[in-house]
């Protein structure tokens, strides 16, 4: 017998509805573990941002840790070089220099060897005479240091071994210069000036002298020096400075000069606070990114009754109060530092929890004195580059935490994976009671109409006797 599930067919019974409404009841325990997950999973991403804003904060306190034994005056000292003349040279200073004022006086520029080839020839002419053999090396040497080019019968053109020059980084560069009368000679330039960077060409290259093809010139001989090398004359402070070229590293403490022309003018050195400054404010939008993130995954809205994912988290406030003890208390090593918190060196907090740097203050700290400003810089930098570092340890709260949420989210799966699979045994068993019924029911209906129909045939029967 076909069995019926529609309802209005057969025993009008409807499986469907009731199996459904039946199997509605019968998962109402794993929504309720399907919940539980889904709380756990929005904690889990929660603490993820919790860990990218203090991570955040990590490495903006890094960049205010002095490295090493270095210390916070030279970690943190920045300097600015100005010349009142900038055509006469171009200056930078690194923190090693010293605040003052320097007269310059530049009375020659160093200039570039040059050498030129003795002959001249025709474009795409061949200028190597190779011999029996397939290769030669030329040999440019500037400063004390060899360069070996080695040259091929595909490279026998000015152009050919005009690229390969400039293709070794020998500190050469060269070019093809053509006169009037369409004839073409190789310039050799040193990229550096002074005598200490002179050059010279040997090796086993010779080149072809058109006038007389049968005997090639060795390399050594082949160039004439059409510029000489000479060293810059300048005076510091009127002192006479020996220089090798017109870059200028070792006259002025932490002070680079690059030579552009002849004259006189004064180098300003000052402080400059800048890239320090740079990095509080960083510092101070970090903490207060963070803040905003504690804020917001901690937050409850009173009118909807809702919780943010970490509101009520013993991680969200121990983090919270890790990092405001280490911005409060006075680390050990300013016990004797004139500056001994943020305060003082212009970053306090504001009513709303957040940071904020007063540039004044700060400036002011800076160039009173600027060594104990540092350290205090370097002592909550490094205070809170350890205290981040612990929170975000592989054994720090955050991963202790996401680790136990993570466990709680596999074993939730194995539950409601076995959950899944008695439902669906109780399902089936359901939809095979419910036909049964069905069929039960659709039998009773056609028995029962059979035997009125037969009633009523009796009697009819009875009564037309």
């Amino acid at each position: 017998m076909t069995t019926i599930s529609s309802a209005g067919v057969g025993s009008g019974l409807n499986i469907e509805s009731i199996v459904t409404a039946l199997m509605s009841v019968e998962k109402q325990p794993l929504n309720n573990l399907e919940k539980r997950q889904n709380t756990y999973e929005s904690k889990i991403s929660a603490l993820g941002t919790l860990k990218g804003a203090l991570s955040a904060l990590q490495t903006a306190a890094k960049a205010l840790t002095p490295a090493g034994a270095q210390s916070a005056t030279a970690a943190f000292s920045g300097f600015k070089a100005n010349l009142a003349d900038s055509t006469i040279a171009t200056a930078s200073a690194t923190s090693a220099a010293v605040a003052g004022t320097y007269s310059i006086e530049v009375g020659a520029l160093a200039t570039n060897q040059r050498l030129a080839l003795g002959k001249t020839y025709d474009a795409g002419a061949a200028v190597l005479d190779f011999g029996t053999d397939t290769s030669r090396t030329l040999t440019l040497t500037k400063g004390g240091t060899a360069v070996d080019i080695t040259l091929d019968t595909s490279q026998n053109t000015l152009a050919g071994v005009r690229d390969a020059i400039n293709k070794a980084s020998a500190g050469v560069n060269a070019t093809i210069i053509t006169d009037a009368s369409g004839k073409q000679n190789l310039l050799l330039s040193a990229t550096d000036g002074g005598t200490a960077n002179a050059v010279s060409v040997s090796g086993t290259a010779a080149f072809i002298d058109p006038a007389n093809p049968s005997t090639p010139i060795a390399a050594a001989s082949a160039f004439n020096q059409t510029q000489a090398a000479t060293d810059a004359s300048v005076k510091i402070q009127g002192i006479s400075i020996a220089t090798t070229g017109n870059k200028i590293t070792d006259a002025i403490d932490g002070v680079t000069l690059e030579l552009t022309k002849t004259g006189t003018t004064n180098l300003t050195v000052t402080r400059d606070n800048t890239d320090l400054k740079g990095k509080l404010e960083t510092f101070v939008n970090a903490y207060n990114s963070l803040n905003s993130s504690i804020k917001s995954l901690g937050a409850y809205n009173s009118a909807t009754k809702t919780a943010a994912a970490l509101n009520g988290d013993s991680t969200l406030r121990s983090v919270q109060g890790q990092i405001r003890t280490a911005l409060t208390s006075v680390p050990a090593d300013l016990a004797s530092n004139p500056l001994k918190t943020l305060s003082d060196i212009g970053i306090s907090f504001q009513s709303d929890g957040t940071l904020k740097l007063d540039s004044t203050k700060f400036e002011k700290a800076a160039s009173t004195n600027f060594s104990a400003t540092a350290n205090a810089i370097g002592a909550f930098g490094s205070a809170i580059k350890t205290t981040t570092t612990g929170l975000l340890a592989s054994n720090g709260v955050i991963a202790s935490r996401s680790d136990g949420l993570s466990s709680s989210v596999k074993a939730l799966d194995r539950q409601m994976q076995a959950m899944e699979n008695r439902l669906t045994i109780i399902e089936k068993n359901y939809r095979a009671r419910f036909t049964a019924l069905d069929t039960t029911m659709t039998s009773m209906s056609t028995t029962s109409s059979y035997l009125g129909q037969q009633l009523t045939l009796l009697s009819n029967m009875a009564s037309n006797n």
